[in-house]
C-alpha cells in the first residue's frame, strides 16, 4: 500500500498542494482555484470507524461545505452498490450511506462522470 501511495503522489503535478485529512476536511484552502477530494468513500469509511451513528451526516456536511466554496471542486468516490449485498449489517449500512452521499453529491454538481475500465462516461 505504501508503494501505491508513493506512486500516486509521484504522478501528481509538482504544483499541486496535497492535504491528507482522513476525518476532517480543512476549512481554509487559501486561493485554490481547483480542489480534488479523493476519495469520498474513504472519508465515509474513516468517519464510520470513529462514530457510525453520525458518519453519514458528518460526511454530507463536509461535502456540502466543500461544494459551497468559490472553486472548481472535483469529488472522487466509489460506486459500492453494484456488487453483492454485504452479509454483515455494518457493510449494508456503509453501502446504503455511500449511495445516498453519492446521490446528494451528484445532485449538487454540474457535471458527473462514471469511470468504467478507464473510460469516463458522462452522466450529467
Amino acid at each position: 500500500m505504501a508503494e501505491r501511495i508513493a506512486r500516486h503522489r509521484a504522478q501528481r503535478p509538482t504544483t499541486w498542494r496535497t492535504v491528507e485529512a482522513p476525518l476532517e476536511l480543512p476549512s481554509d484552502y487559501g486561493n485554490a482555484a481547483t480542489l480534488i477530494l479523493e476519495d469520498l468513500t474513504l472519508l465515509l469509511s474513516n468517519l464510520m470507524e470513529r462514530e457510525n451513528a453520525i458518519a453519514e451526516k458528518d460526511c454530507l456536511a463536509q461535502v456540502n461545505a466543500l461544494l459551497a466554496l468559490d472553486a472548481h471542486v472535483i469529488l472522487v468516490a466509489n460506486e459500492v452498490g453494484w456488487g453483492v449485498v454485504p452479509a454483515y449489517p455494518l457493510g449494508r449500512v456503509f453501502r446504503d450511506a455511500m449511495g445516498r452521499i453519492n446521490q446528494a453529491a451528484a445532485a449538487a454538481c454540474d457535471e458527473v462522470y462514471l469511470t468504467v475500465a478507464g473510460l469516463p462516461l458522462r452522466l450529467k
